[in-house]
């Protein structure tokens, strides 16, 4: 029984710290909480299956006694709290929905679910019909690679759609963040690329990296099958801190969006709060309600200070229950986090940089 108890107590755990950890007072790099509770917020289908497997031989003896009934309690508890996890889910739809109607007055659409990739193949993000062209040079340095995510297709004149990781511009890679999402818009015509850029360097290094990476993507566009004049900058965490600033520095740049974004002080101090200005692409923003390394409160300010200058929509969408880096995998949330990023970097390279969109 005490066996059976550990591989109940673990469970219960991160499920608390999924369901409501404690809040920082403070941005921070990580903590105890997020790393408890990260997976299985994202994949409490996974945590069920792993309960189930810990608990169903204990619970397959002794029906009806006391000491079953004990287990089927304890086994009870986390499970309803994963259920309630997917539940829970399910609500980011709705508030991404209102954010595009209400900033940019975009409908979503509502792309087919993986469920299968969602239940089963969660850590795949392959598609038949996407090539990954794998670590394309666009500097000097060793570190500045992308990889290229173009349909198999050949297309002509797509729109480009760069991805930076986050990290905390002291770690991260190119494989990590929004593959998913990559491959998504890549099946759907898109040119998408994800760089590496220098890290535990100066800030201004990075900066220049997801510049160069830019430059790189238009000088390639031809090749690609790519139209360099409708090109989307996204990032999470430190990531969308240089997508923000690239789109805010970059009059060029066709919209920007940030994915559990921090967005303040880097380096030298420097951050996009001091950049924002009246001409200022598009922004879609999304950020969790939970997120416990960089606090929603940070990109709501960001957000609500852009949308007060900029003569440019501005997306805010802050959704329930949801930590940091959500875009790592396939997941209910994520697929309705891809429909509203399909739907505004549809929008916003229709529109062309410069040009009123509708």
């Amino acid at each position: 029984m005490s066996g059976f108890i550990m591989s109940v107590v673990l469970p219960a755990l991160c499920t608390f710290a999924a369901v409501r950890p404690p809040m920082p007072r403070h941005s921070s790099r990580s903590n105890l909480w997020f790393w408890l509770g990260y997976l299985i917020n994202e994949q409490p289908f996974l945590g069920l299956a792993v309960l189930a497997a810990s608990t169903v031989p204990t619970l397959s003896t002794g029906v009806g006694t006391p000491a079953w009934w004990l287990a089927a309690a304890l086994t009870a508890v986390p499970a309803c709290g994963m259920a309630a996890l997917a539940v829970r889910a399910r609500s980011a739809r709705g508030v991404l929905k209102r954010a595009l109607a209400d900033g940019p007055g975009i409908r979503m659409v509502r792309g087919r679910l993986p469920l299968l990739r969602v239940l089963l193949l969660p850590f795949v993000s392959w598609r038949p019909g996407v090539r990954r062209l794998r670590n394309r040079r666009y500097g000097d340095a060793r570190t500045q690679r992308l990889d290229v995510y173009v349909p198999r297709s050949r297309p002509h004149g797509a729109p480009v759609l760069l991805y930076l990781h986050g990290g905390g511009f002291v770690t991260g890679s190119k494989l990590l963040g929004a593959r998913p999402l990559l491959h998504r818009l890549a099946g759907r015509g898109w040119v998408c690329a994800s760089a590496n850029y220098r890290l535990r360097t100066a800030y201004g290094h990075s900066l220049e990296d997801a510049r160069q990476a830019v430059a790189w993507l238009r000088h390639h566009a031809g090749e690609l099958g790519a139209d360099p004049s409708r090109v989307v900058v996204a990032g999470g965490s430190a990531g969308a801190h240089l997508a923000a600033t690239v789109a805010l520095t970059d009059d060029s740049i066709s919209g920007a969006i940030g994915l559990y974004g921090y967005y303040g002080p880097a380096g030298e101090g420097a951050s996009p709060h001091a950049l924002l200005h009246a001409e200022a692409p598009p922004f879609l923003i999304v950020h969790g309600s939970l997120d416990t390394l960089v606090l929603s409160a940070d990109a709501r300010r960001f957000a609500d200070e852009l949308a007060a200058v900029s003569d440019a929509p501005v997306a805010f969408a802050e959704l329930p229950g949801t930590q940091h880096n959500f875009d790592y995998f396939h997941s209910l949330r994520l697929h309705a986090v891809g429909d509203a990023v399909e739907s505004f970097a549809g929008w916003v390279t229709r529109a062309g940089p410069g040009q009123p969109a509708g």
